[in-house]
């Protein structure tokens, strides 16, 4: 029997409340959309597979909810997770403001781990606040990449999801890569062998 996958990734959308991370989840999960949702309670999740470069990577995405006295519930989801999805509203910039608390949250709780940049809501210029330019420098200032998009138009919501999924996987590869260069990464203590490598949370 084939296997149903070849790699199984945890992908974690975070974000301040009414950004939008519920609809590019639902757009991407199942290609809907809603003008109106309630408010995530916790957390949910859905699972897609996807094709990447020939290898079926099947993603689990777990929407957290953003408001403040939910986030002591949401730290332990980020354990075991290989990919954050930061998200904005470009209509919002308070949102965008509070976009370097949550790369501040991801760093509290995880020691390496694969992000990304969205600012959603792309579909109304005459709304738009965060310009662009200013989003693009800020990513380009924290290492990660940036896309705009919108739920509601299907804008890049593919192209995101997949974006971040490659960037896990590269860094799967190269993980193993280097394990496969170090085969006796271990030391006898007491006739016992103890693993060199400090335990990581994501």
């Amino acid at each position: 029997m084939a296997r149903e996958y070849d790699h199984l990734f945890k992908l974690l959308i975070i974000g301040d409340s009414g950004v939008g991370k519920s609809s590019l989840l639902l757009r991407f999960s199942d290609n809907t959309f809603a003008g109106t949702y309630i408010t995530t309670i916790g957390v949910d999740f859905k699972i897609r597979t996807v094709d990447v470069g020939g290898e079926k990577v099947k993603l689990q995405i777990w929407d957290t909810a953003g408001q403040e006295r939910f986030r002591t519930i949401t730290s332990t989801y980020y354990r075991g997770t290989h990919g954050v999805i930061v998200v904005y509203d470009v209509t919002s910039g308070e949102s965008f403001a509070n976009v370097k608390r949550w790369l501040h949250e991801i760093d509290q709780n995880c020691d390496v781990v694969n992000r990304i940049l969205v600012g959603n809501k792309d579909d109304d210029p005459d709304r738009k606040v965060v310009l662009t330019q200013d989003a693009q420098r800020f990513a380009e200032q924290m290492g990660i990449q940036l896309y705009e998009t919108s739920a509601k138009e299907n804008k890049n919501v593919e192209e995101m999801f997949l974006a971040i999924t490659k960037l896990v996987l590269q860094s799967k590869k190269e993980q193993m890569k280097k394990q496969a260069d170090q085969p006796s990464d271990s030391i006898k203590i007491n006739g016992r062998s103890k693993d060199k490598r400090t335990k990581k949370c994501c």
